[in-house]
């Protein structure tokens, strides 16, 4: 077998929540299709929401200190922290002593740059350490600036020059920044990010080169980065990964996906605006009127993903008055919506796997960011790679009916729109290529791969 040829067996560590999850665990699957032995290590908290995982890593467990209820079990987001450090720490330990009875000990812990002390866990066994940034090269690069002590804050003057990036509006950054004060332990952990960062032996970052040159290579004179994105299911990148067609975790209960899939494969080609505002976006009852009548406004087919929690929220009479437009639904396959010709406009929250999921799909946005890195991803779909447009909000802080309405006309229905189109299907292709073999991904995974296989030749 190729693993006991290479005799490496890689442990990655992500953050527990959804968006950190998928990535890592399909970073994990080419790994494994490189023939490298994986372990992907989740909370069990995780493991015991979702159960059994049918993917060819290996799924293990970890735990932050609240088996029972996660997060949720924590008095504040900063007790979470700190006790999943204390707690993850030692288990971590514990876990890597596991294997070392093994046939296969551990080799290197890939581990979510939120993590940062999992790196002092690896090198106190000795082993190697690699850190994996979930978000874009930009927003990680903002949070340096900040961490180093070269963004004063709060920012006094705008625009901000930071080098390869564009010149940035307050609000074109992270909300962290754009709203100063707000969620200081989230602001404190996107910080820490960077305390160890420099002991690391390998630094990966989810995205692609192509999509975000320009600051990649500008880090790079900081610290070497390999991009190793996007991590999209290789069935619709390259498909040289044998069945990967679904990430293979999900948090959140599905409805019956062939409702939603058969409904699109019934509307025109480029027809429908598919509304999904991610897994922790919430709205006000007034926001949700909104986006409601918005949609309706736009006379276009929309398919809307409402969660149970949010549903109490959607105007009386609404499913009733669009039923022949617009279907409404609690979860769907996303990765099947986006990739359907049907698919005219994703209207989006603006959060990274959405935005890359778009990209690589070549499907134009109308994006409405809410927090963290979204409010800098909407600044590069808009302005950088020129896909989509970024919704505006009013005095009272609410983004009107009339707005939605004419965002979503102008991707779906007019010129720009088509230009959109264009530079999405530009970015599709650049995805697909940086995945497939040769591609700027592709060699940085191989590089990684064959540190391996060298390592075990010389001894």
């Amino acid at each position: 077998m190729k693993n006991e040829k290479y005799g490496a067996h890689i442990l990655a560590l992500p953050y527990p929540s959804q968006g950190h999850i998928n990535p890592m665990l399909q970073f994990c699957k080419r790994l494994v299709s490189k023939g490298l032995k994986t372990t992907l290590a989740i909370t069990n908290f995780i493991s015991n929401s979702i159960g059994p995982i049918s993917t060819t890593v290996r799924i293990d467990t970890v735990s932050d200190g609240f088996d029972e209820g996660g997060y949720t079990e924590a008095e504040s987001v900063a007790a979470y922290l700190e006790r999943f450090e204390k707690i993850g720490s030692k288990t971590l330990a514990d876990l890597i002593k596991k294997y070392e009875k093994s046939e296969f000990p551990i080799t290197c812990i890939v581990y979510d740059a939120f993590m940062p002390w999992a790196l002092d866990v690896a090198k106190e066994h000795g082993l190697i350490g690699a850190c994996f940034f979930t978000q874009a090269c930009a927003v990680n690069y903002i949070y340096y600036y900040v961490h180093q002590g070269k963004l004063t804050l709060p920012i006094s003057s705008t625009p901000v020059k930071i080098p390869g990036l564009p010149e940035l509006e307050l609000r074109d950054m992270p909300s962290f920044i754009y709203v100063h004060g707000t969620y200081p332990a989230y602001f404190e952990l996107v910080l820490n990010q960077f305390t160890n960062v420099d002991k690391a032996d390998y630094v990966f970052v989810n995205s692609f080169y192509e999509l975000e040159a320009e600051v990649a290579d500008t880090m790079s004179k900081i610290s070497p980065l390999s991009t190793i994105g996007p991590t999209l299911p290789s069935f619709y990148m390259d498909n040289r990964v044998e069945n990967d067609i679904e990430y293979g975790l999900n948090l959140f209960q599905a409805d019956a996906s062939t409702i939603c899939i058969n409904w699109l494969n019934s509307k025109p080609e480029g027809s429908v605006v598919y509304a999904a505002f991610g897994s922790m976006s919430t709205f006000d009852e007034k926001q949700m009127e909104e986006i409601a009548w918005g949609l309706k406004a736009t006379n276009s087919y929309f398919l809307w993903v409402v969660k149970t929690s949010e549903e109490a929220k959607i105007p009386k009479k609404f499913i009733e008055e669009t039923w022949e437009k617009g279907l409404v639904i609690r979860w769907s396959p996303q990765l099947q919506v986006l990739s359907n010709k049907a698919i005219g406009c994703f209207f989006s929250h603006g959060g990274w796997n959405s935005t890359v999921e778009a990209l690589g799909f070549g499907v134009p946005m109308v994006v409405m960011p809410q927090w963290t890195d979204q409010t800098t991803n909407a600044k590069f779909i808009q302005d950088v790679w020129s896909v989509g447009v970024r919704v505006k909000v009013n005095d009272k802080g609410i983004v009107g009916r009339e707005e939605i309405e004419e965002c979503v006309r102008t991707v779906i229905q007019g010129e720009k729109g088509k230009e959109m189109k264009k530079n999405a299907l530009k970015w599709k292709d650049l995805a697909k290529e940086a995945v497939h073999k040769g591609g700027t991904s592709d060699r940085n995974i191989e590089e990684f791969v064959s540190k391996f296989i060298r390592q075990i030749d010389d001894q």
